[in-house]
């Protein structure tokens, strides 16, 4: 068949199977989503399952269970920005966008996030432009890092549960000016995956920022004296009730504590109403003053040059290559010489053996030799006559060789005595 043909054949099954539009997929695009964020704050956006479903235009008898993937990246470029993470544990859920934007992340960004639907294959995209604004006042000073052991990351990040969250912190910090600075999941920080046993949580790390210094109850547990009872299994020192108990589990050990190191000009807000604050003296882990590496955005600016990183100097091998090839050739000379010595130099000699040793061993010795070069003698020389007690049948009274009685073939059943 020619070319020309079999094309319009291709072209007339394509437009048979497009008649019918209702089994092709379909793609809408919904409006723009704008949102804010402020730097030194958890920023959570939820995607919801029932706003994608209602633009899919084919419509099923079980909505409720039609299974929806997300996808989002930024916007000309193959992934999300470094700040921001995406989480879906299942089709059925909806997913999350979270992160804590930095100084270095101001701006728009615009993530375009794809929907789609696993049983029509449908897909509805639609654009999410974040702005980053600073924080008024900056970040706060003293900030807490709490390892809860009883919840995935999906789980802390509906505002509800953040409240609860808060609201637990604030009974241990004894302050109520606090806020969330990020949520991390332990996997992320090198934790393991759980096993597949109900109840077990791959556990979430959730940063919490204030202006207030930090309590007693959170000092003693980050003290030395707590990491070494840590270190010998045992529970740290906790001079306060857990608040946080039994929404969530913290795992203390685990607690991190970061304060300035000199007071901070902000001023101080109202502590906790049914609280009360003693003044502390806090010396942690100061916040690092070294700044970090700078990070662009991956995309050479218009007009610019790519300039590779310059060849590096010639270097001399040849004193590696002597050291790696001589070392080896002169340690097994040495050997040699060694192993040579042991087997020629030191060998004792047969006369120098027997002016060590006594007569007595001496005769021993060679009567032994004698002996068995005189057996291996007699087993060389086996012509002559065999002895009569190694015949097959042999009689004591006439010393006939040979049975005079007629016998069976089995001779071993004939007494060697006659009747």
């Amino acid at each position: 068949m020619e070319a020309p043909e079999l094309l319009r054949l291709w072209v007339l099954a394509a437009v048979a199977l497009g008649g019918s539009r209702a089994a092709l997929p379909d793609h809408r695009v919904l409006p723009d989503d704008r949102v804010s964020s402020k730097t030194g704050a958890i920023f959570v956006h939820k995607l919801e399952r029932e706003l994608f479903q209602e633009a899919f235009l084919t419509g099923r008898e079980d909505d409720g269970a039609t299974p929806i993937t997300f996808q989002a990246h930024l916007r000309d470029h193959p992934d999300l920005p470094r700040w921001l993470r995406y989480i879906q544990r299942d089709p059925h859920q909806s997913g999350y966008l979270y992160g804590c934007p930095t100084a270095t992340e101001l701006g728009t960004h615009t993530i375009e996030v794809l929907a789609y639907n696993r049983h029509t294959y449908e897909t509805v995209a639609q654009r999410l432009i974040v702005t980053v604004i600073p924080a008024p006042g900056g970040e706060p000073p003293y900030q807490g890092e709490f390892l809860v052991g009883n919840r995935n990351v999906e789980e802390l990040l509906p505002v509800a549960t953040r409240n609860i969250f808060l609201q637990a912190t604030a009974g241990v910090w004894e302050w109520d000016d606090l806020h969330i600075i990020n949520i991390t999941s332990a996997l992320d920080r090198g934790g393991r995956v759980p096993l597949p046993i109900e109840g077990r949580k791959e556990g979430v790390y959730v940063k919490v920022g204030s202006w207030g210094t930090f309590s007693p109850c959170l000092v003693a547990a980050a003290s030395p004296e707590s990491r070494f009872r840590c270190s010998l299994g045992q529970q740290p020192l906790a001079s306060c009730y857990d608040t946080f108990a039994p929404h969530f589990t913290i795992r203390w050990c685990n607690l991190t504590l970061v304060s300035p190191t000199c007071p901070p000009p902000h001023p101080m807000k109202h502590p906790h109403p049914l609280l009360t604050i003693t003044p502390l003296q806090l010396q942690v882990w100061p916040n690092p003053t070294t700044p970090g590496p700078v990070w662009g955005s991956g995309v050479l600016e218009e007009g610019g040059d790519f300039q590779p990183p310059t060849d590096a100097p010639p270097q001399d091998l040849l004193p590696g290559y002597l050291v790696t090839l001589l070392v080896p050739l002169a340690v097994a000379m040495l050997l040699c010489l060694l192993l040579g010595h042991l087997m020629c130099c030191r060998r004792e000699g047969v006369q120098k053996r027997d002016l060590e040793t006594s007569d007595i061993q001496l005769v021993h010795h060679t009567t032994i030799h004698s002996d068995t070069e005189e057996l291996r003698h007699m087993a060389s020389s086996r012509d002559g006559p065999r002895p009569l007690s190694t015949l097959p049948m042999f009689n004591v009274r006439t010393g006939q060789r040979i049975n005079p009685m007629p016998t069976p073939s089995d001779g071993a059943r004939v007494p060697l005595l006659p009747p």
